[in-house]
């Protein structure tokens, strides 16, 4: 079955209008917003990933939310996989209750901070731990590291790669030339930041072989075009590649670290020299981290023998914030990684994943569209070309984000939530079965719905 372009306006533009129509309260607070806030939100850059007003949240309790119009969802992007464990968690309620009436912020360690790194260093299998408060800052301290001890200033990342609104990253490539990914970042940025496909090995070696790298920074699998996965010899081969020319190699697990216990990094077995995470390990509350091997970790604690007057020198690796390492995310965050991320709950949450995965492909064969599924563990999706791209090059070449945006706006207007198009639907630890086959139900009406126009 093709579809033409005609029939994705005719049915983005009807569902738009129904989207409007019943949801008079978001549309109200959000015209009362923009008198306080640019575009209306707490971050300006969020209009750009809807074709309509913004919707505002009232509640939310395990696999679903509520908006302020009361219309109720089945959350399929588990708030950008940082609530793999749902919402109103019990365990995590109390956790953040009970330390906030001890206290949230000292700017002194505590206990829970040295379980949680136990945990993150038994999990992830590297020795050293220092904290944020998001992905953002945890790789911008671990490139400053890399930067630090290699004596070099490049970075080398992946097309189609997200790490973070922070200059470093924001960099991409068109036609061959290096392009900023967003304006008031200085064009020195561009100087410093190589892009290559992923999967291209021979692309890495000749971009490392220069030695001006410091550090390849990159996800075990590409997660925001899409889940574009590495071919199997990928990851030991980017490991020698690195070593042998002397350049760090940085894993980014903010998204797929809710794929296994350990992230993928312990699944898939990968040796980074840092790895970063974020989001689902602070059991809602905000928090970053990044692990270290022991030679890593030397350049920070060299630092605490010095006699420095001030912070103003080039010796010191610029590191730390106020509110990093706060008592209120390490309580949650010992929580989440004792009591609420167990491996029990990775495995039922892959099992569930695996029965989106086959509710998708069912339903793409079913109107046979010529369409891929993806299966990553609790992750799922679908390309509109036959074949899985190997890179996000061939992503783009197949991708229709009118027809994306169509489809995540069809299934706001019937109970199921994705809220970023190109992230794919995920599943979490309270995502039952029957919540999979809802899903599956509304994506099988839209896709019928189509045909009907």
């Amino acid at each position: 079955m093709a579809i033409s372009d005609t029939q994705i306006d005719k049915l983005r533009a009807r569902e738009l209008e129904r989207f409007i129509a019943n949801r008079p309260r978001s549309t109200a607070l959000w015209q009362q917003a923009q008198k306080y806030m640019p575009n209306g939100v707490p971050m300006a850059w969020m209009v750009q990933l809807y074709d309509h007003p913004p919707m505002f949240v009232k509640s939310g309790d395990g696999a679903y939310f509520v908006d302020v119009d009361g219309h109720r969802y089945l959350d399929m992007n588990l708030a950008d996989t940082s609530m793999p464990f749902g919402y109103a968690e019990p365990q995590l309620t109390a956790a953040a209750s009970e330390q906030m009436a001890r206290g949230s912020q000292f700017m002194l360690p505590n206990e829970d901070s040295i379980a949680v790194a136990e945990q993150l260093s038994s999990r992830f299998g590297l020795p050293k731990w220092q904290f944020t408060l998001a992905g953002s800052s945890a790789n911008t301290e671990a490139i400053r590291i890399a930067r630090a001890i290699t004596g070099r200033s490049d970075i080398l990342m992946f097309a189609g790669k997200y790490h973070g609104m922070i200059d470093d990253t924001l960099v991409a490539e068109d036609g061959g030339e290096r392009i900023l990914e967003g304006a008031g970042i200085s064009e020195d940025v561009k100087k410093h930041a190589h892009i290559v496909q992923f999967n291209d090995l021979d692309a890495v070696e000749r971009s490392l072989k220069n030695h001006d790298i410091a550090c390849v920074i990159t996800e075990p699998a590409l997660t925001n075009v899409g889940v574009i996965q590495p071919e199997s010899n990928f990851h030991t081969a980017l490991r020698e590649l690195t070593r042998t020319h002397g350049t760090l190699l940085i894993i980014d697990e903010a998204h797929t670290n809710v794929c296994a216990f350990g992230g993928l990094s312990n699944e898939w077995k990968l040796d980074p020299d840092i790895l970063t995470l974020c989001k689902a390990i602070g059991g809602s509350v905000a928090i970053g981290a990044y692990g270290m091997t022991e030679d890593v970790a030397s350049i920070l604690e060299s630092q605490s023998d010095s006699e420095l007057p001030s912070f103003a020198t080039t010796a010191v690796v610029a590191t730390g914030g106020t509110l990093f390492g706060n008592a209120l995310s390490m309580a949650t965050a010992r929580c989440t990684l004792e009591r609420v991320m167990t491996q029990q709950a990775h495995q039922r949450a892959n099992d569930v994943g695996g029965r989106l995965a086959d509710g998708i492909q069912n339903k793409i064969e079913a109107h046979g569209l010529p369409w891929s599924t993806i299966r990553f563990y609790c992750r799922s999706g679908y390309f509109f070309a036959p074949d899985l791209p190997a890179n996000a090059r061939q992503m783009q070449a197949s991708e229709n984000l009118p027809l994306r945006q169509l489809i995540r706006l069809y299934l706001a207007n019937r109970g199921v939530w994705e809220a970023i198009y190109s992230a794919s639907p995920a599943v979490g630890f309270r995502t039952t079965a029957n919540d999979v086959d809802f899903y599956c139900e509304a994506f099988d009406n839209c896709l019928a719905g189509l045909v009907r126009i």
